[in-house]
């Protein structure tokens, strides 16, 4: 309920909750504490607010006001977690880690799955152990006197203990008196010493003690109130962790260190296989930059373990140089890639390792055929060939190998070379390997202007392209037929053309006989149509008096019609009597 006399604030409950709510989100607390106390004025004894201010003076510094919120946000629900935490919390931040651990073990059991609670668990039994030690580090002795005097010691304590209570500032004096050391107060304080050190020489500044801020606030008081802060956080540091506790743990760091540094076997295994691992999958999964870093940082690391260690170090030296050279690559760092792949080289090479010699002569092939060194492609891949183990890297290695013959225009060479890619395509039954050899073997033949047998090989590709339903390979090499057809057309009509030019008495000899042959023709022509012309009167002659008797000599219609065909037939013999005579008198002539 609210006070007899006090004012009621303006504003309802949520919205002065939802204010301080904001101001705690924006860090601050001083101006959210008033909304806070204005909403408990009107709604007095809600948890939620209660809970919420105890964080705010907690923030502040006030531990006891924020101990107070805590258990008043219990009263009346003793299972409430927020207030179980909140209480817990400003018990660990007032020292008293054993009821903080009472309170974090109170809100496990009610919310098992909240993880603050084992966080709170965890670290109140961290700073227990600081500040007294293991169990393991206490050997006690059961012996009858000495319980004796000790439990008389404690009871005398005890009563002392009900006499003379200290008051608070007693107690603050007496932490303070704890912890003076300046070489204790730099160790615990850290990089704060100094603000300590700056805010107690303002104090000496007596003209600037007795000045005001804006707001009417006394500067001595603000440097007071900072330094108050400083000592009870180095109070609550003393308690959470002394300085044994962080010479311990720092004797402890440096042995766990030592045994780290001695690595098992296994760990080292381990350790590089996932790495190895990692560094593959960031450059397979496009992030070369990241694969680079890993790779450089894990070389490091394995250049500093000896050889008991890593007994295959020279091998793993190499091969991460490896595969620096490859992110390299793929980030375009030509120059960086080559040297990479040649110090993997030289690794190999003073080891003996085959299969290593063979991977770096690799890349650095691929190195300099992507920078254009062709032939320097062509003496690294050729030095690689004896020691290809399978026909689908032989495919591989031919095929490159032509291509930069290619390149060289030294089409002879690369049409070799792809024949070869091609043979161990077939052989190892790999068709899209099978495409690009054809095709290699297609354009050294182009290039020898040997066109019929490129049209074969571009149409073998073809069909391998249909195979594997490339359609990107199907259009470029019908576009590569295309053009070859037409060079080829083009290639056997200037063949035709020599062939006329090379040949000219034959051309004389054939118009001369041309020439007899049309006179004669024309000659059988002129007697023909002569004979044509007769043969057309007479018929009409005919045609005429068969009208004029039609009417007469209806009945011998057919007859004459007969009549007439035995004289065209009659006439025809004749004409082809004639032209068979004339016929023989030329062939005669």
């Amino acid at each position: 309920m609210v006070e007899a006399g006090a004012e009621v604030p303006a504003g309802t409950f949520p919205s002065f909750v939802a204010e301080g709510t904001l101001l705690v989100r924006r860090g601050e607390h001083g101006k959210a504490l008033p909304c806070f106390t204005n909403a408990l004025q009107l709604r007095p004894g809600d948890k939620h607010c209660l809970v919420a201010r105890s964080k705010c003076y907690l923030k502040l510094g006030d531990t006891e006001n924020s101990l107070k919120d805590a258990e008043a946000s219990l009263q009346n629900d003793k299972t409430f977690s927020k207030g179980l935490y909140q209480k817990a919390e400003t018990l660990y931040t007032m020292g008293d880690f054993e009821f903080a651990l009472v309170f974090y073990h109170r809100g496990y059991r009610l919310r098992p799955e909240l993880q603050k609670f084992r966080l709170g668990i965890q670290k109140s039994q961290e700073a227990i152990v600081n500040c007294i030690g293991s169990p393991s580090s206490v050997k006690l002795e059961n012996k009858e006197d000495l319980c004796f005097l000790s439990r008389q010691a404690e009871s005398k304590k005890a009563k002392q203990k009900l006499q003379i209570e200290p008051t608070k500032d007693q107690k603050r004096t007496s932490k303070q008196e704890r912890v003076r050391n300046p070489q204790t107060e730099r160790q615990l304080l850290g990089e704060l010493y100094a603000d300590k050190a700056y805010l107690e020489k303002l104090l000496k500044d007596e003209d600037l003690m007795k000045s005001s801020t804006k707001q009417g606030i006394k500067v001595k008081d603000l440097v007071l109130g900072g330094i108050a802060y400083l000592d009870t956080r180095t109070e609550f540091w003393q308690q959470q962790k002394p300085i044994y506790a962080r010479v311990r743990e720092r004797k402890l760091r440096q042995q766990r260190w030592i045994r780290d540094k001695k690595r098992k076997p296994p760990e080292v295994a381990r350790y590089i296989a996932k790495s190895m691992e990692d560094i593959d999958m960031l450059l397979t999964g496009g992030s070369p930059e990241e694969s680079c870093k890993k790779a450089e940082h894990v070389l490091k690391t394995i250049q500093g373990w000896s050889d008991d260690e890593v007994p295959n170090k020279n091998e793993l030296i190499g091969n991460l140089h490896s595969c620096i050279g490859n992110a390299q690559i793929e980030m375009g760092q030509m120059d960086a890639a080559l040297q990479s792949h040649k110090t993997d080289l030289e690794f190999a090479r003073q080891n003996n390792l085959p299969d290593a010699i063979s991977r770096a002569l690799d890349n650095i092939g691929r190195v300099y055929a992507k920078i254009g060194k062709f032939q320097q492609a062509i003496d690294t891949w050729e030095e690689k060939i004896p020691m290809a183990k399978s026909s689908l890297e032989k495919t591989w290695l031919f095929h490159e190998i032509g291509r930069c013959y290619l390149e060289l225009n030294k089409a002879e060479e690369a049409q070799n070379y792809g024949e070869k890619s091609l043979q161990s395509a077939d052989e190892e039954g790999d068709v899209e390997w099978q495409l690009n050899a054809s095709i290699l073997v297609a354009q050294a033949q182009v290039k020898l202007k040997d066109y019929q047998a490129a049209i074969v090989n571009f149409e073998k590709a073809l069909e391998k392209a249909k195979l594997i339903h490339n359609d990107d390979a199907q259009q470029a090499i019908i576009i590569a037929l295309d053009d070859v057809s037409k060079s080829f057309i083009k290639e056997l009509k200037e063949g035709e053309r020599e062939t006329t030019a090379d040949s000219p008495k034959d051309a004389d000899c054939s118009s001369e006989y041309t020439e007899d042959n049309s006179k004669k023709t024309a000659e059988r022509e002129e007697s023909e149509e002569g004979e044509q012309s007769v043969e057309n009167q007479t018929n009409e002659k005919q045609e005429e008096d068969a009208k004029k008797n039609k009417k007469e000599h209806g009945n011998d219609k057919e007859e004459g019609n007969k009549h007439e065909k035995e004289e065209s037939k009659s006439s025809g013999g004749e004409k082809e009597e004639r032209g068979l005579g004339e016929r023989d008198d030329d062939d005669e002539a």
